[in-house]
């Protein structure tokens, strides 16, 4: 069996960034830049008030000055002001010419004769209140870089920028095909023997969370045919993933559909717990990860190769996301393969659940983490630290 290691070295070895389309910005989000984005103007472009106040010169003070005008967001004040003279100015206003500080509207009243004086303690310095043209950033600057997720700050950030079409990588697009002759869709009644089959829709929430698009095949049943018939339809995406039948048991047909199909398997088995019997291979330029049929063995072999696959595929790179986190309760030694036991983590504490059975999902929906336990692990106290991965990011 092949080390989780070596297992998420060849899945990545495997793949190349996707091509790179360009998209509206409306369209980008969640995908990953293929080019970097530019500032094609000074941002702000002027200079601007950070409060509500009055604009005037350092060297008037302590006043008092006779207002000449207004100046707002969208309605500059076009004038200049002399001696003895201000500017009524709300936030994010442009400061007019010869105004160097900003005063703000709680240290002015208006007095006799209509004079705005000051009232309080003032500006604390020249140029108070004043954001300075380009104070985010100023034309011509790198403001994301190659392989940025476009997050909605990023794509605000490249808005402000001025782009309004962005060079991204085209997201993943990906085939599920869940099989047993013991499933029915959600919603459906089982009859004997049956189950409804949970793991597509979790599976494809993950994939969609990484970035990618997903086509669900359905649940196909127990025959090498239908099997290997489902996998070739797939055969266009860019990665195509069965839930299932991947094990060694007789009704276990992915294997041999495959090669009926006319795949290439490039491995089968990891030493990892849960999800052992994970298969890797291409199908043309396809990439194909078949998983375990477990619910809780798919999502986690899932979160641990399909989506750093997706990553790549999308042109960001996989991130090692391993932490740290101090145990409540001790831990047996471990065992010859890579352990993912589900924990709930907060703070530096990091307790395991008690059920850590592959087939239970409702204990899933508890955890936040992954305590990893490596192979031939010593056994662990309570207040020792280990090593876990965050399920709530990609």
């Amino acid at each position: 069996m092949l080390s989780y290691e070596d297992a998420l070295s060849r899945i990545l070895g495997a793949a190349q960034p996707l091509p790179a389309e360009r998209t509206s910005l409306a369209n980008a989000g969640g995908r990953t830049l293929a080019e970097p984005i530019l500032a094609a103007f000074d941002q702000p472009p002027f200079r601007a008030s950070a409060m509500d106040g009055y604009a005037v010169r350092w060297s008037d003070l302590p006043g008092p000055w006779r207002q000449i005008g207004e100046s707002a967001a969208g309605k500059p004040f076009r004038g200049t002001l002399k001696a003895g003279e201000t500017v009524r100015i709300f936030t994010g206003a442009p400061v007019p010419e010869a105004a160097d500080t900003v005063i703000i509207q709680e240290d002015m009243e208006t007095g006799a004769g209509g004079a705005v004086e000051l009232h309080g303690d003032g500006p604390p310095a020249i140029g108070a209140h004043i954001r300075p043209r380009g104070n985010d950033f100023n034309a011509g600057a790198t403001l994301l870089e190659v392989g940025t997720r476009l997050t909605p700050p990023a794509l605000a950030l490249a808005a402000a920028a001025g782009a309004a079409h962005l060079a991204t990588h085209r997201p993943p697009r990906i085939a599920i095909i869940a099989t047993g002759d013991e499933l029915v869709p959600p919603g459906t009644p089982a009859g004997p023997g049956q189950i409804v089959g949970s793991s597509g829709v979790m599976i494809a929430e993950q994939l969609r969370r990484a970035g990618a698009t997903v086509d669900d095949f359905g649940i196909v049943p127990d025959d090498r045919t239908a099997i290997a018939t489902a996998i070739s339809k797939a055969a266009g995406h860019d990665l195509v993933i069965t839930i299932g039948g991947a094990s060694v048991g007789d009704h276990d047909l992915v294997k041999d559909a495959l090669a009926a199909a006319g795949a290439e398997i490039d491995f089968w088995r990891i030493a990892i717990r849960p999800g052992k019997p994970l298969i890797h291979g291409r199908l043309g330029s396809a990439h194909f990860i078949g998983l375990p049929g477990n619910p809780v063995s798919a999502f986690i072999c899932t979160r641990l190769f399909a989506v750093p696959l997706v990553l790549r595929l999308s042109g960001a790179e996989p991130r090692d996301h391993l932490r740290t986190a101090r145990l409540t309760v001790p831990l047996p030694p471990n065992g010859g393969r890579r352990d993912h036991m589900r924990a709930v983590q907060s703070d530096d504490r990091i307790a395991p659940l008690s059920m850590q059975d592959s087939s239970q999902l409702r204990a899933l929906t508890q955890a936040n983490a992954l305590i990893v336990r490596e192979p031939h692990a010593h056994a662990a106290e309570a207040g020792d630290t280990v090593h876990f991965i965050p399920l709530d990011s990609a």
